[in-house]
């Protein structure tokens, strides 16, 4: 495992969104927690955000190109609509301490954060979202660990402030980290600074130790 002292060049993000999950967020087709977590890191990355726009091109090109019969004032009632909804750019900017989706879907930023205590000085808190997936914000102590464990589906993870260690790599802020049932990890935050992510899941952990297995049920992970 690599030094938790050495770390990369600040804003420089180098773990990124992989072309499947760009593409079904292009194609509307995630569950509302992933939406969450893949919004939130394109405002942040400029790298995915512009692969995602051209994705949606994509996605309108071909749809440009399908006929369907339609009535005769379809356009008309489409731009209507249009007038009435107003433009809805993606956000880039980061407000207080989130980024704008993610500031935007909590209502605010840190302090409106209620947190609950998951052990070893790690909290958490869950935020409410439609079924399919689990979306919460994590804070991890400097120098903490998280137990030990794998996956029985997908997790990404997103790093918000501060910056954590595995044996994949060292994720800092922007970076986010996609783990499957392939991976076994002990997430470590960085020692300078404690660490807030967004991690994402849509279905259990599996966790070695018997005590984190234990509390499993009443920690939602």
């Amino acid at each position: 495992m690599t030094n938790t002292n050495t770390s990369p060049a600040p804003n420089a993000i180098k773990h990124h969104l992989d072309e499947a999950t760009l593409l079904a967020y292009s194609a509307g087709i995630l569950p509302e927690a992933f939406n969450l977590i893949v919004a939130t890191h394109i405002s942040m990355c400029d790298t995915c955000r512009a692969d995602a726009q051209a994705y949606d091109a994509v996605g309108g090109a071909l749809l440009d190109d399908a006929t369907a019969p339609v009535s005769a004032d379809c356009l008309a009632q489409t731009l209507a609509m249009l007038d009435g909804l107003g433009a809805a750019p993606v956000k880039q900017a980061t407000t207080g301490d989130f980024p704008a989706p993610l500031h935007d879907y909590v209502g605010g930023d840190l302090d409106s954060i209620r947190w609950r205590p998951v052990g070893m000085g790690v909290k958490q808190a869950i935020l409410p979202t439609s079924k399919g997936a689990t979306a919460r914000l994590l804070f991890i102590p400097a120098g903490a660990a998280m137990p030990n464990h794998s996956h029985n589906g997908t997790e990404l993870t997103l790093v918000l402030k501060g910056a954590f260690q595995d044996a994949d790599g060292y994720f800092a802020r922007g970076d986010i980290e996609i783990a499957d049932s392939d991976v076994q990890h002990i997430p470590v935050a960085d020692i300078h600074e404690d660490c807030i992510c967004l991690a994402v899941t849509d279905a259990p952990l599996r966790f070695e130790g018997l005590l984190p297995r234990i509390l499993q049920k009443f920690v939602r992970i």
